[in-house]
């Protein structure tokens, strides 16, 4: 099985997956990309590398039972993905407090209300394979307790429960 967890920068990927109990091969991509120079362009404005999702794509090919963690986990091939989710008023707290400048912090929490990575997720995989998952006031123990149960089949799928209209 291949699964991706993703979501906006913010919302408790690594350290939900951080807290997994799991024999899946875990991969936080966005350490594969910089360690492997997977990427084709530095993107000076967001301070950020471009990732080369083909050269990713290569790399990750032969590998099974696998969990791959990234705000970009949901381009590759997946079985299931779960999308963490956040407020956008604390994710944008979250975002500064980790050094983020306020228009970056700003443009993720808008990201965030709008559903950006979730609809790719559901257009990449299809509604039935996707896992919302809101994080606000969880710890990173109950959100990796939220992820096993995804992987375990122990929860029915969920796409669109999550609603951050109000932050716009």
């Amino acid at each position: 099985m291949r699964v991706a967890v993703t979501g906006t920068p913010g919302t408790g990927k690594t350290s939900a997956v951080e807290q997994l109990d799991t024999e899946m091969e875990v991969v936080h991509l966005n350490d594969l990309i910089k360690s492997e120079d997977l990427w084709n362009e530095r993107d000076d404005e967001r301070d950020s590398l471009v990732a080369d999702l083909d050269a990713v794509a290569e790399r990750l090919a032969d590998r099974e039972d696998l969990l791959v963690e990234s705000h970009l986990a949901h381009h590759l091939d997946a079985d299931k993905v779960v999308v963490l989710r956040c407020h956008p008023e604390e994710l944008e707290r979250r975002l500064t407090e980790r050094g983020e400048s306020e228009a970056k912090a700003k443009e993720n929490a808008e990201s965030e209300a709008l559903d950006v990575i979730l609809s790719e997720a559901v257009n990449a995989h299809g509604v039935e394979n996707v896992y919302e998952i809101e994080t606000t006031d969880c710890t990173p123990g109950e959100v990796a307790d939220e992820i096993s149960a995804a992987v375990a089949g122990e929860r029915e799928p969920s796409a669109g429960e999550v609603n951050y209209v109000e932050y716009l």
